[in-house]
C-alpha cells in the first residue's frame, strides 16, 4: 500500500497515477473516509477513556452519586457501542479503498493505455542464428530458414514431446502434457536458470504453492486479481457446494517468496536479500477467451524461476537491483542464443504497485514477432507496507524495505522460441549448447 501521509499531501498526484494506470479508485472519497475515520476514532477513544476512568471511581462512590454514575455508564456504553459499530464499518471501507490506491510511476515511465504503447529500448540477437540462413523471411526477422518452418505444436506433436489433445481431455482448455524429451527440456531450462542465479549468490527456494489471503493481499494481487486466481475449495456440507477454505494457488512464486519475511525486521547489513523461487504456477486466464488459445503461450499451469530482492529504502539501490535482475534474465536468453527485445512498460500496462517495469519479449517465428517471456518490476515500499517488512538502519531507525521481482525464466512459454528457432529441416530440434549438459550431453531431439 502507499504512504497515507503522502496521499494526504499529494492527492492530485495519486489521482493522476490512477488515471494513467487505468485503475478505478476515488481518491476524494478515500480522503473523506480518512477524515471521518480519524474523527470517529478520536471520539471512540475519548469515550473509552471516560468509561475506564469512571469504572475505577464507581467502587468508591455511595448512594445517589453511585446510582447516577452507573446510569451514565450504561448510557455511555450504549452510545459507545453505536459509535464503535460506525467506526468498524468506516474502517472496513477505508481499508478497502486504501488497498486500491496505486503507487506513482517513476517520471521515466512512458504514458500509454496498454501493451501496444510500450516503448522498445533495445534488441539483442546472436551473431549467427541457430537456424539456417536463407531467403523468404519477413523484413526485420532475426531468424531465417531455408525451409518451411513448423510452429512449436507441430514440432512437438511430430517429435511426440507435446500432447495438447490429451491434456485438454483430462484438464480442459489451455492444458497440455510435456513428455519424453519435452519434459526433460523444460527441466533443463529451469535447472540451468537456477544454477545461473545460485552462482550469483541468489538463495533458491521451493516455496509453498498454496498461500493465505494475507500473502495475496500483501504482494498486491488482492484485491483486484481474484478472478485470475484458483481458490482452494472444500465441501463443508454433504452434497453442498465447494466453499473457499482461505487458501489460493499461486500464479508466481513472487507471492510466497516476497511474503517470506512478512512481519519481520531485518538488519541493514543483511540487505539486499537475493532470492529465487522455482515453482509451479497457476492462472485462470479469465477474460482471455479466444486470445492466444493455440499452443503453449497462454495456459493455466506452468513452471517458473522467479527472482525476488529485498533492499534498503533507496531509489538508487532499487534502480541498481532492477538493473541486476534484468541483466540476469538477459544473460539466460543470451546463453540460450534467443533473440529478444527489452521494452519500457507504459503506465496502462503496469500493476497497481509497480513504479517501474520492463518486459523482455523473445522472438517467436510462428507469431512472426516478439512474445512476452519476462517481466521485471520495481515496487519501492508498496509491497513491504502491506506485508510489514522493515529493516533497522545503522542509526537504529526502522524503515520499510524496497522489493523487486523478475521472471528469470518461465516454461513452457520459453519452449516456443527454443523449439521453433532451433528446428532443423529434417524435423529434429537442436538442443541449445547451454542446456546439453542438463540433458546428459544429448545434442538433438528426434522422434523416438
Amino acid at each position: 500500500m502507499v504512504d497515507l501521509s503522502d496521499v494526504r499531501k499529494r492527492p492530485e498526484e495519486y489521482r493522476d497515477a490512477a488515471k494513467k494506470k487505468g485503475i478505478a479508485v476515488d481518491i476524494a472519497k478515500f480522503l473523506k473516509l480518512d477524515e471521518e475515520r480519524r474523527a470517529l476514532l478520536a471520539v471512540v477513544e475519548e469515550m473509552r477513556a471516560k468509561r475506564n476512568s469512571v469504572s475505577k471511581q464507581v467502587p468508591t462512590m455511595k448512594g445517589t452519586e453511585k446510582e447516577k454514575a452507573i446510569k451514565e455508564m450504561k448510557e455511555l456504553a450504549e452510545t459507545l457501542k453505536e459509535k464503535e459499530h460506525v467506526l468498524e464499518k468506516t474502517e472496513a471501507a477505508w481499508q478497502h479503498l486504501q488497498l486500491l490506491i496505486p503507487s506513482i510511476p517513476l517520471p521515466k515511465v512512458p504514458v500509454g493505455k496498454d501493451d501496444t504503447e510500450n516503448v522498445e529500448i533495445r534488441r539483442w540477437a546472436p551473431h549467427q542464428s541457430p537456424a539456417s540462413a536463407g531467403s523468404g523471411a519477413e523484413q526485420g526477422d532475426p531468424v531465417t530458414f531455408d525451409f518451411e518452418p513448423k510452429d512449436h505444436i507441430a514440432l512437438g506433436e511430430a517429435l511426440d514431446i507435446i500432447d495438447v489433445l490429451r491434456g485438454v481431455k483430462i484438464a480442459g482448455s489451455r492444458s497440455y502434457f510435456l513428455k519424453g524429451d519435452g519434459a526433460r527440456l523444460e527441466l533443463a531450462v529451469l535447472l540451468f536458470t537456477l544454477d545461473h542465479l545460485t552462482k550469483k549468490g541468489y538463495t533458491p527456494f521451493l516455496p509453498p504453492l498454496m498461500v493465505n489471503y494475507d500473502a495475496m493481499m500483501g504482494t498486491s494481487y488482492f484485491p483486484g486479481g481474484e478472478e485470475q486466481t484458483y481458490a482452494i475449495g472444500v465441501q463443508k456440507a454433504k452434497d453442498g457446494p465447494l466453499e473457499s477454505d482461505g487458501f489460493f494457488l499461486i500464479g508466481t512464486s513472487e507471492v510466497s517468496v516476497t511474503s517470506y519475511h512478512s512481519g519481520e525486521v531485518l538488519k541493514h547489513e543483511d540487505l539486499p536479500r537475493r532470492y529465487c523461487g522455482m515453482s509451479n504456477c497457476f492462472r485462470r486466464e479469465a477474460g482471455t477467451y479466444g486470445k492466444d488459445t493455440k499452443g503453449l503461450y497462454r495456459i493455466h499451469q506452468f513452471q517458473k524461476v522467479e527472482q525476488v530482492v529485498l533492499c534498503e529504502a533507496s531509489p538508487e539501490a532499487s534502480a541498481n537491483m532492477h538493473s541486476e535482475l534484468l541483466t540476469n534474465a538477459e544473460e539466460v536468453l543470451q546463453a540460450l542464443e534467443l533473440p529478444y527485445r527489452v521494452v519500457d512498460v507504459c503506465t496502462g500496462d503496469m500493476g497497481r504497485g509497480q513504479v517501474y517495469k520492463n518486459d523482455i519479449e523473445t522472438w517467436m517465428p510462428s507469431r512472426k514477432g516478439y512474445g512476452e517471456t519476462h517481466s521485471c518490476s520495481t515496487f519501492h515500499d508498496f509491497q513491504a507496507r502491506r506485508l510489514n517488512i522493515k529493516y533497522e538502519t545503522k542509526t537504529g531507525e526502522k524503515k520499510f524495505v524496497h522489493t523487486l521481482n523478475n521472471t528469470c525464466i518461465a516454461s513452457p512459454r520459453i519452449l516456443i522460441p527454443i523449439l521453433e528457432i532451433y528446428q532443423n529441416k529434417d524435423g529434429s530440434v537442436t538442443i541449445p549448447k547451454a542446456l546439453q549438459p542438463y540433458m546428459g550431453g544429448q545434442k538433438k531431439i528426434v522422434k523416438r
